[in-house]
């Protein structure tokens, strides 16, 4: 599986049950990233999404990191990726480029994955959100 999340400078994901921000850039971006590709998520990142998901191949399940295929996109935003590890073959993560208050972090330890791209580009709400690209070193 290719897992995306959005994270703060601090690898934050979520505080007080609450995503740490929105952007409808980004959010066409995850949809473009996975074309015709099923992009799995759960129905908090569903409703994020809305009618936006209409003509893609979505599969909402709460259990989506453990049915995703290999190939398959997932978003994740309220969960640790680590019970998933062993099954994610690309790590894309979407940086705010700013800290927020955090009691959720993405706790993959990157060090033992290899940055292969990493590109800036302007959301809806933050000037800059920077998208890196991990692959398994």
């Amino acid at each position: 599986m290719i897992l995306m999340a959005a994270v703060d400078d601090n690898m934050g994901l979520m505080f007080n049950h609450r995503r740490q921000s929105r952007d409808r850039l980004l959010r066409q971006r995850i949809l473009a990233l996975a074309g015709d590709r099923t992009l799995w998520m759960d129905r908090y990142s569903a409703a994020l999404f809305g009618a936006e998901l209409d003509g893609h191949t979505v599969r909402v399940e709460e259990d989506f990191l453990a049915q995703a295929a290999p190939g398959d996109f997932c978003f994740l935003e309220d969960r640790s990726p680590r019970p998933a590890e062993e099954n994610i073959e690309q790590v894309v993560l979407f940086r705010w480029n700013r800290t927020y208050p955090a009691d959720l972090h993405f706790d993959l330890d990157l060090s033992r994955w290899t940055l292969t791209c990493s590109e800036d580009f302007p959301g809806s709400s933050h000037d800059k959100i920077t998208q890196e690209v991990y692959t398994r070193a």
